[in-house]
């Protein structure tokens, strides 16, 4: 008889500081890629999705967008919509249906130096990655156990934190800087802290419109020279143009219309709330989310016809006893996963908010949300999950602990989209056979050890260790051992990806408010 314990316990020698040290390390697994396929979990029928459509088309036809500003009227009624008696812009059936057509179904999203090539990000039907945004106001301190305003180094802090987390694809300004009030300090600073920390796929947004030009122009000098952004775009501009229900926002407007006239990606975030900005059967939400997400895709396409633009139906739910938001719920994981069902349906680049679990720390609560919301949006295919790393207390705080928590749930997750595949090979009939009569194990067999590596995601946080051995070490808690990953990261990589001479060079021409000093250990 084999004794399968102590093979284990040689296989995870070293003690509980050695592993927390291995921990630190590269968390790639040749198991799982960036952008393996969803799509499986459909919880709309065919004849939900076309009645969906059928109804979002009426809104736009009928009810329209209310506030739409004179610049906007120029550009799309000489192109088709039109004002109704109630001066909001409508968008009659045919011109959606054309416009939908044509349409751009993927872009990509270039990562930049050392990253360039193997990193880049290509969106398009039902390819997975996980994206960090949210812009949360407060970031949540393990020492105290509670949250205090987020600032411009916490930005920098959590960029670092993602640039060494393999599961984490692409960068978002993930919080706040509440200390730089000031709008364009906090823009450029925002985005210097970003770039110096990672070279990884970025979306970000802006407070103004007028920030994009000399955005572009910092966006240039870390690609290399004049010009190089746009060849190929390293991040993609956020927001949310559309206020629900059916309104549209000046200040995000703006800057999806400034993207779309660069031929930029438009990233958007709709999200109309069931029962307080919407309808509170989910149909209804899931009709107005549609309905307000496929207006902006006409705007950018009758503004600059292809330029990409990414499906963002963010459909949320409220818990009506309170009227509060909830982020974490059975019928938020539900929506979210409908609403990339719609997405694909029209064959568009999708993205959806998710992980945006309603717990304060990483407990049972955090748990249970976190893999229910995660894991549908993944099987239905979103292609990019937003809101993914850290996010804590329904969007309004981040945590360090957290993020690295969520990135070994992505490669997990991401196990579970590969699925199994099935051949003569991984059907093993002969290694059944040999093994079932001698020696009676498939430790150790030639197979094993050759899928051991690509059939499987060892994480490094979940516990798998035997009852004794966790009560020996401490009996530490996932939180706590996510502080020790956290803390050795944010403790010895600090990042410039500028340089010294182009961090120079940035800093005279640009208000930049993250003070070199917190950028270096000690």
């Amino acid at each position: 008889m084999v004794d399968v314990t102590k093979n284990r316990s040689r296989r995870r020698g070293g003690g509980p500081e050695a592993r927390a040290a291995a921990r630190t390390a590269d968390t790639a697994s040749p198991a799982i890629w960036p952008g393996i396929e969803g799509g499986r979990y459909r919880p709309l029928t065919d004849a939900d999705m076309q009645k969906i459509h059928r109804a979002a088309l009426s809104i736009l036809e009928k009810t329209g967008v209310g506030d739409p500003t004179e610049e906007l009227l120029d550009l799309v009624l000489p192109k088709g919509a039109r004002l109704n008696g109630h001066g909001r812009l409508c968008f009659p059936r045919a011109l959606m249906e054309d416009l939908l057509a044509q349409a751009a179904s993927e872009f990509y999203v270039h990562a930049r130096g050392s990253r360039a090539g193997k990193d880049d990000i290509h969106c398009t039907r039902e390819k997975v990655y996980y994206a960090n945004s949210g812009t949360a106001v407060t970031t949540f301190d393990a020492a105290t156990r509670s949250y205090r305003p987020s600032t411009l180094q916490d930005i920098y802090d959590f960029t670092r934190l993602v640039d060494r987390l393999d599961n984490i694809h692409m960068l978002g300004d993930t919080v706040l800087a509440t200390d730089v009030p000031e709008d364009f300090e906090h823009d450029m600073s925002m985005l210097y802290a970003m770039l110096a920390a990672s070279e990884k796929p970025a979306c970000l947004t802006f407070r103004d419109r007028a920030h994009i030009k000399p955005a572009i122009e910092i966006f240039d000098m870390a690609h290399g020279g004049e010009g190089r952004f746009l060849k190929q775009p390293s991040v993609i501009f956020g927001g949310c143009p559309v206020v629900s229900p059916l309104r549209f926002g000046r200040e995000n407007l703006e800057i999806m219309i400034d993207t779309a006239r660069l031929g930029l990606t438009c990233d958007l975030a709709v999200p109309p709330q069931a029962g307080a900005t919407s309808p509170a059967p989910l149909a209804g939400t899931l009709a107005q989310a549609v309905a307000e997400t496929l207006s902006c895709v006409a705007i950018v396409n009758l503004i600059n016809p292809g330029t990409p633009v990414v499906f963002a139906a963010w459909p949320f739910i409220t818990d009506l006893r309170t009227g509060s938001f909830t982020g974490g719920s059975g019928e938020q994981a539900l929506i979210s996963a409908a609403a990339i069902q719609m997405g694909n349906f029209y064959n568009l680049p999708t993205s959806v908010g998710c992980g945006m679990t309603d717990a304060k720390i990483p407990d049972a609560q955090y748990g249970l949300e976190k893999a229910l919301t995660f894991s549908l949006a993944a099987h239905a295919g979103a292609n990019r999950l937003c809101e993914f790393g850290g996010m804590v207390g329904s969007l309004m705080g981040c945590s360090f602990e957290s993020m690295v928590i969520d990135n070994e749930a992505a490669g997990m997750i991401s196990r579970t989209l590969r699925g199994i595949e099935v051949s003569d090979d991984t059907l093993s009939v002969d290694v059944i056979h040999d093994c079932a009569i001698d020696p009676g194990h498939f430790l150790g067999n030639s197979q094993t050890l050759e899928y051991m590596e690509t059939e499987y995601v060892y994480p490094s946080l979940m516990d798998r260790e035997l009852t004794d051995t966790w009560e020996k070490e401490g009996k530490a808690t996932l939180f706590d051992r996510a502080r020790v990953v956290s803390d050795g990261i944010l403790k010895e990589h600090y990042p410039n990806y500028f340089g010294s001479k182009l961090d120079g060079e940035i800093r005279a021409r640009f208000p930049i408010k993250l003070p070199p000093e917190v950028m270096r250990p000690g």
